[in-house]
């Protein structure tokens, strides 16, 4: 479905796909995603269909070098022009500016994963960041008589999973206190404040695995 002059871009992805959100002005469209992806997607289509900027411009009546700045990520497009390049390319605007399906399957090597070292403690990020996916699986070495503070509760619904590898810790739910020792796992309603800490005398590695309702920041 093509938009007609004058017509928003958010009014041409009301009629074709309810589920986007974007937002534009007069003249230009203004993104949820930045330029330089939108141009990453129409030169990938481009290529897929194994389009020269040239043959695309004929194809879109668009000149060769507004689609080249476009592919840059340099100019942003008004709605028209970027329905006639989504034509030229065979797809439909809301197509073209809809977000790729995650992807099902994210293999991360020892030495792409995140870690974060922070008062004398180490946390290593394992899950990878997923859309829609509220999950996080963690691992994390407190050395003995570290502390590693408390936690603020997530929303109701939240859950959490601990398995201890190694040492011992300290985990204080309330007014709650578990010990738990090499081997031991415990899951808990991850709604309550909650307290880490290594009491031993030797490093404890543990995993935590965690599904979160919302995001939460930890207490200052």
């Amino acid at each position: 479905m093509s938009p007609v002059r004058g017509e928003s871009l958010s009014m041409v992805l009301e009629r074709t796909d309810p589920g986007l959100h974007y937002s534009d002005d007069t003249s230009s469209i203004v993104y949820c995603m930045d330029l330089e992806d939108l141009g990453r997607r129409v030169r990938r289509r481009r290529q897929e269909r194994g389009l020269s900027v040239e043959r695309l411009g004929a194809l879109s009546d668009v000149s060769a070098g507004m689609i080249s700045s476009i592919e840059r990520g340099q100019k942003a497009p008004t709605v028209i022009l970027l329905d006639r390049i989504a034509v030229g390319l065979g797809t439909t605007l809301a197509a073209l500016l809809e977000p790729p399906e995650p992807p099902r399957a994210i293999h991360r090597r020892a030495e792409d994963q995140d870690i974060v070292i922070e008062d004398g403690w180490r946390r290593t990020i394992l899950s990878p960041v997923v859309p829609s996916v509220n999950f996080e699986w963690i691992e994390t070495v407190l050395p003995p008589g570290i502390d590693a503070g408390e936690y603020p509760a997530y929303a109701a619904g939240s859950h959490e999973y601990i398995v201890v590898v190694e040492g011992q810790l300290t985990l204080t739910l309330d007014d709650a206190v578990y010990e738990l020792d090499a081997g031991d796992s415990l899951y808990f309603a991850a709604d309550v404040t909650h307290h880490y800490a290594n009491r031993g005398t030797v490093d404890c590695r543990y995993y935590v695995a965690a599904i979160i309702a919302r995001p939460r920041s930890r207490k200052a």
